[in-house]
Order: C-alpha cells, then structure tokens, then sequence
C-alpha cells in the first residue's frame, strides 16, 4: 500500500474508535428511573 492509503485507513480507525467510545460514553452515563413524556399521543411513563 502507499503512503496516502495507509493514511486513510489509520483515519477511518480513529474514526471508527471515537464512535464506540462515544456509544460507550453515553450507555453508561444513561440514568436510571422513570422516563416521563408528554406529547401529541398523550402521556408516556417507561422504566428505564
């Protein structure tokens, strides 16, 4: 491989790391409890 395609494929990596860490990131920072919306269908309570 070149050098631009190694380049671009250490680029798609990071990328790729920095998602699941992000899905990661917010998965454990999700709290725990009752989920209460109000909207156009009416009243929604959900056990999170």
């Amino acid at each position: 491989m070149n050098r631009p395609t190694v380049s671009i494929v250490i680029a798609a990596l990071c990328v790729v790391i920095a998602i699941i860490g992000w899905q990661l990131y917010q998965e454990r920072t999700q709290r725990d409890g009752v989920d209460i919306r109000i909207g156009d269908g009416g009243v929604s309570i959900q056990k999170k």
